[in-house]
């Protein structure tokens, strides 16, 4: 579309081959084509959508198209975006893409607001999510919009130490002068969000529970076939991947640390472990921890083991999980990564801002923090952000189509919702459990596998 932003338009053949290779490996996706298509479901809708701009990406919003939505479309992360997947769909026409490699913060939010800006529209019909950004766009926007109606007062990027903090509120500060009531209309606008992961779905929880979210929200992330599946199995391919694209280093032998033991920390764990590695785990939940245990990895805490570790991963969802002390305390090229919170499980504002501090660019996303003195340096990857996306391809095709055919069906929830039976407030939902069976089915014939129908006395009997 004319209003698309990519980074080379000229990569859009080499993206058009490598979408048609996903499609075969993404069988619930061209399932829902095949199912919804026909009946155009979303025809004359606005369907935003704020998730990594990669390949498998592509085949969601050239699904949700095929379905009839106008789709406009950003990255979720600044390191995420494939460009090559940006050009195919912007050059195909059929749905306007904003985002490239290499964001910095500005333009990152700049790409979040051209996608949530509908010519024509006061915004989208619904929303696709992932970590909340979008969202949380819409809700900060109408919360000043109010403020500035009531007594002229405009956002201070200034009042917030948080450089992301500082875009949105910027960005706001310039958008309200010109438009009063954008946000506020976008909120009335938008009928549903469906959020793809954790980080989201606890930002909307809060949302929730404080009664201020403003549109219903399913909740993605915790379908059995999204949470078991992209969580455990996804970073069980795409760890390793990433870590050795960015240092070529050998996993086999090394002393690898996960911290965290959920969905994430289990699919990490196995492919560390898988490829030679002695891991160590850390975990505050206790079940987890036995989980842990009863796997056969050794549960310790992150200061027994700082100074032993090659290859530290955070996979917590939580908030400074690794910190500058621990980094003091690590051995001289020691490798740390995250693959859980979008960018703050590791300290990167006290690393980088370390007095003497040395950062040496290795390439692009790899970066050598040396301290000054002891001339011992940390080996930090994609900038403490996303690994598996900032350092690879992030998660493989397959399993992210049991992922983005359960975002299908939410939006189609979503619309059935709005336009029939009312029944969403504004709270967090599941998907019902026969539609997570539905994409399962979908996906099964395609490793071979077979589904044994249950019997009256079958069930009953049940398998122990």
């Amino acid at each position: 579309m004319a209003d698309s932003k990519v980074k080379d338009m000229g990569l859009a053949e080499f993206g058009r081959k490598e979408l048609a290779l996903a499609e075969h490996e993404m069988p619930g996706l061209m399932a829902a084509r095949i199912e919804y298509g026909p009946s155009q479901p979303f025809k004359g809708m606005n369907i935003n959508g704020s998730l990594h701009m990669t390949i498998q990406t592509g085949v969601l919003i050239e699904t949700l198209a095929a379905l009839g939505a106008k789709v406009r479309w950003c990255s979720c992360n600044i390191f995420s975006t494939q460009d090559h997947a940006a050009a195919a769909i912007a050059k195909a026409g059929t749905s306007a893409v904003f985002a490239w490699k290499g964001e910095t913060l500005p333009e990152y939010w700049w790409c979040t607001e051209q996608m949530m800006t509908v010519p024509g529209a006061d915004g989208c019909d619904q929303l696709v999510d992932d970590g909340g950004d979008a969202t949380l766009l819409i809700h900060k926007g109408k919360e000043f919009e109010e403020k500035y109606a009531k007594d002229g007062s405009l956002p201070d990027p200034a009042s917030t130490n948080n450089a992301e903090f500082k875009c949105i509120l910027q960005l706001l500060k310039d958008s309200i002068p010109l438009d009063k009531t954008k946000y506020s209309r976008m909120a009335v606008q938008c009928k549903g969000v469906s959020e793809e992961t954790t980080t989201g779905v606890l930002r909307i929880r809060e949302m929730a529970a404080k009664n201020e979210l403003l549109f219903p929200a399913i909740n993605v992330n915790d379908c059995v076939t999204k949470s078991k599946f992209d969580n455990v199995y996804g970073c069980r391919h795409s760890l390793p991947d990433s870590i050795m694209r960015a240092t070529d280093v050998m996993i086999g032998g090394k002393r690898a640390l996960v911290c965290g033991y959920g969905d994430v920390g289990k699919g990490c764990a196995f492919a560390l472990r898988g490829a030679g590695a002695r891991v160590l785990i850390t975990e505050i939940d206790p079940i987890n921890a036995l989980q842990a245990c009863m796997e056969g990895f050794q549960v310790v805490t992150i200061e027994d083991c700082v100074h032993e570790i090659d290859i530290f991963t955070s996979a917590t969802g939580n908030f400074k999980i690794i910190t500058l002390e621990h980094m003091k305390k690590m051995k001289n090229n020691a490798i740390v990564c995250n693959i859980g919170h979008f960018d703050n499980e590791i300290d990167m504002d006290d690393l980088e801002q370390f007095p003497g501090m040395t950062v040496e660019n290795i390439k692009p996303q790899v970066d050598r923090f040396v301290f000054p003195g002891s001339g011992n340096g940390v080996i930090v990857l994609a900038s403490g952000r996303l690994v598996n996306l900032g350092c690879a391809t992030g998660h493989p095709s397959f399993v992210m189509s049991c992922s983005f055919t359960n975002q299908v069906l939410a939006q189609l929830d979503l619309l059935k919702n709005w336009k029939e039976t009312k029944a969403y407030k504004n709270d967090v939902y599941l998907l019902p459990k026969h539609l997570d069976e539905k994409v399962a089915l979908l996906h099964l014939p395609a490793p071979a596998g077979k589904w044994s129908k249950a019997t009256f006395s079958s069930r009953c009997l049940g398998s122990r």
